[in-house]
C-alpha cells in the first residue's frame, strides 16, 4: 500500500488561493453597520459602499444592528467569518471610546479587527431646539451656570461620540448638564429637533437638514476651522473655549484573520471610490473630510487614537453609564 502525506498549511494560506478561484468577491458583502440609520456615519458609508460595490462587481449590503451605543454589532461583527464577505461599518466611538470606557464591551478592538481604511474625518456642531432660549455658546454655558444640572443633553448613548463631545465641552465651560440618552444619533437628534432635548452635539451633516427647516440652530462646530458649507456658523474654539476640538472619523474593517488579499482587494476599491470627484464633491460637501489610507496607515492610527482617547477618559473621568 502507498502511504499518502498530508500537509497542514495555516488557515490563511489555504483561503488566499480559495479567493483567487472564486475570482473574489463572487457573491455580495455584507457590511454591519453598529449605528443608527441616518447617523453621520451611516450617510458616508451608504455613499462610498455604492461606488465600491461597482468596482468590486458586487453589492455592500449595509445592516444596521444598533443597540447599546453600538457595541451589540461590534460583537457581532467580532464574531463573524472572516472570509472578505462581512465588513463592519465603524466610527471611533466604538473602537477608541467604549472600549476604553466599558471593560464589559465585549470585543477588543485592536485585536478582533482588521483594517481596511478611513473613509472621511466627521465635524461636529453643537445644535439646539429652535426654541431654545439661549443663540450661542455663550448664551449656553451662561443658562448652564444659571441652572447647573438642570438642562439636559441628547446622546446617542453612554460612551458615545455625542456623550463624549458633550463632557469634554461642560468640562471645558466649567458647567454641569443632564445626559438623557437615547437609541443612537439620529433618535437624540429627532429628540432636539422636536423640542424633548434642548442642546446636544451632533456629527455633519446630519443637523443641517433640520437647520434648514428651521426646527434646529447650529451654535457652533467644533473643529479647529470653520467649516466650508457653513462659513457663518462660528467654531467652539472662537465662541469662547479656546483650542476645544472635537472630531471622529468613519471606516471599513474586517473580523481578524480575513484574508490579505481579500483585504487589499477591499481597500483598493475603498481608495478608488473616495479619489472619484463625484463621491469627493458630495461627501466634502456634506462637510465631511475625505482621508482614504491604506490598511497600514489605518491601523497605525487606531492604536494612537486609541491610547489617546484612553488618556483623555481617564483624565475627565468620562464614564459609560
Amino acid at each position: 500500500m502507498l502511504r499518502r502525506r498530508v500537509l497542514t498549511l495555516p488557515m490563511g494560506l489555504l483561503a488566499a488561493p480559495a479567493l483567487a478561484q472564486d475570482a473574489y468577491p463572487s457573491r455580495p458583502i455584507r457590511v454591519i453597520m453598529p449605528l443608527a440609520a441616518g447617523s453621520a456615519v451611516d450617510v458616508m458609508v451608504r455613499i462610498v459602499a455604492e461606488r465600491m460595490g461597482e468596482t468590486l462587481g458586487q453589492r455592500l449590503v449595509i445592516e444596521n444592528q444598533t443597540g447599546a451605543s453600538g457595541m451589540i454589532g461590534m460583537r457581532n461583527g467580532a464574531r463573524a467569518m472572516a472570509d472578505g464577505y462581512t465588513l463592519m461599518a465603524v466610527n471611533d466611538a466604538v473602537m477608541t471610546m467604549l472600549p476604553n470606557m466599558n471593560a464589559q464591551a465585549g470585543y477588543d478592538p485592536l485585536r478582533d479587527f482588521a483594517p481596511v481604511g478611513q473613509v472621511a474625518r466627521i465635524r461636529w456642531a453643537l445644535t439646539a431646539h429652535a426654541g431654545f432660549a439661549a443663540q450661542d455658546v455663550a448664551g449656553l454655558i451662561a443658562a448652564a451656570r444659571a441652572r447647573p444640572g438642570q438642562i439636559d443633553y441628547a446622546s446617542g448613548g453612554p460612551g458615545s461620540p455625542q456623550h463624549v463631545a458633550m463632557e469634554m465641552f461642560l468640562q471645558a465651560a466649567g458647567v454641569q448638564m443632564n445626559h438623557v440618552s437615547y437609541r443612537g444619533a439620529t433618535p437624540a437628534l429627532n429628540a432636539v429637533a422636536a423640542g424633548e432635548c434642548p442642546v446636544g452635539f451632533f456629527g455633519l451633516p446630519t443637523p443641517v437638514a433640520f437647520a434648514e427647516a428651521g426646527r434646529v440652530r447650529i451654535l457652533a462646530t467644533a473643529g479647529p476651522q470653520r467649516v466650508a458649507s457653513l462659513p457663518n456658523v462660528p467654531t467652539v474654539a472662537e465662541s469662547g473655549l479656546p483650542n476645544f476640538s472635537f472630531f471622529t472619523w468613519g471606516a471599513f474593517l474586517a473580523p481578524a484573520g480575513t484574508p490579505a488579499p481579500a483585504i487589499a482587494r477591499l481597500n483598493a476599491a475603498l481608495r478608488e471610490a473616495v479619489a472619484m470627484p463625484a463621491v469627493r464633491d458630495r461627501l466634502e460637501g456634506l462637510a465631511y473630510e475625505v482621508v482614504g489610507n491604506t490598511p497600514e496607515q489605518f491601523g497605525a492610527a487606531l492604536a494612537r487614537d486609541h491610547a489617546a482617547m484612553g488618556a483623555l477618559v481617564r483624565a475627565a473621568n468620562i464614564r459609560a453609564e
